[in-house]
């Protein structure tokens, strides 16, 4: 019994041709020609369906999983503007792929969709897990992983994350199959015969005492404490902000604003750690500020900040953690859910977080840097998360 599992990464100018190639290369380095699964994180720089077609054309039409992404890497490397691909042919692993429509409007809907047509898993492959990828604009991240767990049942542990647009903010995309579709969800079943690990880990500490909100509809929170929520967040990250150059009485520019929440999110305490909540689509300094998913009236926030060293050494103890959890498992490859959010704060230096999950891990490995992570299970942070780097690990 064995699993294999190759990645590639490339970058061009014709989309369906990447695609091929993307797929030809991965294969390579798997060493099969028999694909049971391909993974696909692809740059808005690129004809979506072209390039879903095209690593379809190579797989003979296996399985297919992916997204629109903000950033790509591989073991090989970390860039922009390219095609990540793995492929993943297995015997120990069973994996089962549904797309779910209108998640914007309706979560449960969306998620019934998905896993509608799910087979009974075979008895010989005990162990379940599930693969979420989610539209990253829709607004439903944390709804979206109840709803799954609700649908799946609670023994089944979910990774996975919410697709980019290369901090464009204009539509993101999930891919199922020869499907490319906006405001949607792909989930993707896996049953093993060796059960998969996840690790999830971030970098943040706060640096404010505990905030009520006290006035939000939906992802839309406008007063904290009782005062318009922006003048509460500059309020505790003024003097910290200045240290790093950034005067919050002077931001207009929309990516000076979204740069400031990118390095100054909001913590909920759950247990013994905090979940982070990235406020990166506020746009004006005199309106509210907006979240990629539900906050209520009566949650309890803090101002949250980490620096590059804290950054680079959570993305190495999520890998640690996932590892630990394998109990010394031979293992196939690595899927990496990484926050945008994690690459702006570190710009240059994000190739050192990804180094040091490769250090750890040593073995073959895609990611792509998303617009929020998916993590849950059981002894972890659980549910949705930003700027956190989730791993899941397959083993072999």
């Amino acid at each position: 019994m064995t699993t294999k599992f190759g990645t590639a990464i490339l970058s061009g100018k014709d989309s369906f041709k990447v695609g091929q190639e993307v797929a030809e290369k991965a294969m390579e380095r798997a060493g099969t020609k028999k694909v049971d699964l391909s993974v696909v994180f692809a740059s808005s720089a690129y004809d979506y369906r072209a390039v879903v077609n095209g690593v379809r054309q190579m797989t003979n039409d296996a399985c297919l999983i992916g997204c629109s992404s903000a950033g790509e890497f591989t073991e090989e490397k970390t860039a922009k503007g390219s095609v990540a691909c793995a492929v993943i042919s297995s015997d120990t692993h069973k994996f089962f792929t549904g797309i779910g429509k209108g998640l914007k409007e309706d979560e449960i809907k969306a998620i019934r969709q998905a896993s509608a047509k799910f087979p009974s898993v075979p008895a010989d492959y005990p162990y379940t897990s599930a693969i979420l990828l989610i539209d990253g604009l829709a607004g439903k991240g944390e709804e979206s992983v109840l709803a799954a767990l609700d649908a799946l049942g609670p023994n089944v542990k979910f990774s996975g994350g919410a697709a980019a647009d290369d901090l464009k903010f204009k539509e993101t995309s999930v891919f199922v199959n020869n499907e490319v579709s906006l405001n949607a969800v792909g989930l993707t079943l896996v049953a093993s015969r060796i059960p998969v690990a996840i690790g999830v880990k971030h970098g943040h500490s706060p640096i404010s005492p505990p905030l009520k909100i006290t006035k939000a509809k939906g992802n839309i929170v406008y007063e904290i404490d009782g005062k318009p929520a922006f003048e509460v967040w500059k309020e505790y990250t003024r003097q910290n902000a200045k240290s790093i150059g950034i005067d919050v009485d002077k931001m207009s520019e929309v990516e000076a604003i979204q740069t400031f929440f990118t390095r100054y999110e909001a913590g909920l305490m759950t247990g013994t750690d905090y979940k982070i909540r990235w406020l990166g689509g506020t746009t004006t300094t005199d309106g509210p500020i907006s979240f990629p998913c539900a906050m209520d009236e009566g949650m309890v926030v803090r101002v949250m900040e980490s620096p590059k060293q804290a950054q680079i050494a959570s993305a190495r103890k999520a890998a640690e953690i996932a590892l630990s959890a394998c109990k010394g498992a031979r293992l196939a490859g690595a899927i990496i859910f990484d926050c945008v959010c994690r690459a702006v704060i570190l710009g240059d230096d994000f190739s050192k977080a990804v180094d040091e999950i490769k250090k750890v891990l040593g073995v073959s490995l895609i990611g792509f840097e998303t617009y929020g992570e998916i993590a849950m299970e059981i002894g972890q942070l659980s549910g949705f998360h930003n700027t956190t780097t989730v791993v899941l690990l397959i083993p072999a």
